[in-house]
């Protein structure tokens, strides 16, 4: 099928975690932009050397004189670079708990409770305290600044700890009312302060039941309503890692008014048949793939990643 590399979005999506990643990335981009990819989204979280709150800056932190390089890489070669930063969930994995909640605890959604993180997938934040957007803002602001960026990824999948029991603020709460001011919050800065666009993970606003997708490509905890609750013009980032006949929620964004950029992982033929059906939707707002890595591959060997050759070439 021919691919239209002009008007739809082919990005990569890619943890970066230290220098000597990002440095690979900015010499393997003319080849990607030569391939056809024209979107870099690359999640930075507390891996970037922030001035504004370096006391949530990992160990080895990306400097911004890296970040700098591969502005002036993609600009050259017309790839639209857009940073991430992980939001509300995901601030932990496995035992490690993420610079946020080790350096303020009391902004946790569970304070005090499942030691050693057992028991749960990641830990969230408390959307409710005062003081947590302020200080995420600044992150946000940075990005935004060193990237030249013109849109930010807020991430807001898999959020399993909402109105906890274990939150003074959040507990007995509905969870639909919970997300959608998350959202909107973080519309609120980005879209209608900065001026910029905005990008999320869509799994929460979908009704695992309904869908068939189960807890994790969409929601059993009731955030799903959300979905009528938020502007339309975020762009939702609808991923799908495992092969399916047809995945609705593609048709379902596109019905509720968003954008929507659907995204694969490491298994070529899911990659394939999301690709395919996503192909049926010719509405400008079905915007293109997203091809996710997580670790599986590398900068520097991206341009070889099977899924990524096989729909590109």
């Amino acid at each position: 099928m021919k691919k239209n590399f002009e008007e739809h979005w082919y990005g990569i999506h890619l943890l970066m975690r230290t220098n000597a990643e990002m440095e690979a990335l900015v010499e393997e981009t003319p080849r990607l932009a030569g391939m056809g990819i024209n979107v870099l989204l690359a999640e930075m979280n507390y891996d970037f050397a922030y001035d504004s709150h370096p006391e949530l800056r990992s160990a080895n932190a990306i400097t911004k004189a890296n970040v700098r390089k591969l502005v002036q890489t993609c600009r050259k070669h017309k790839v639209r670079l857009i940073p991430q930063f992980q939001c509300l969930g995901h601030q932990s994995w496995a035992e490690t708990t993420f610079p946020l909640l080790i350096q303020y605890p009391e902004f946790d959604e569970t304070p005090g409770q499942f030691p050693e993180n057992k028991g749960i997938y990641c830990r969230s934040w408390c959307l409710q305290h005062p003081q947590v957007n302020p200080i995420v803002f600044d992150l946000f602001d940075e990005l935004l600044d060193v990237f030249e960026a013109d849109a930010l990824h807020v991430g807001l999948d898999e959020v399993f700890l909402i109105g906890s029991e274990y939150c003074p603020r959040c507990k007995g709460q509905n969870t639909a009312d919970l997300f959608a001011k998350a959202v909107n919050d973080y519309y609120a800065h980005l879209v209608t302060k900065r001026g910029v666009e905005m990008l999320m993970w869509g799994d929460r606003l979908l009704d695992g039941a309904a869908t068939g997708y189960g807890e994790w490509e969409a929601a059993l905890n009731g955030t799903h309503p959300a979905v009528d609750r938020i502007p339309k013009d975020i762009i939702q980032v609808d991923w799908h890692y495992t092969l399916l006949e047809a995945y609705p929620s593609i048709p379902f964004f596109l019905e509720k008014g968003f954008r929507v950029w659907p995204g694969g992982w490491r298994e070529v033929e899911a990659t394939q048949a999301l690709y395919a059906y996503a192909q049926q939707f010719p509405d400008k707002r079905m915007l293109g793939h997203l091809f996710t890595t997580w670790g599986s591959v590398k900068p520097g060997s991206l341009a070889e990643w099977p899924p990524i050759k096989t729909v590109l070439g």
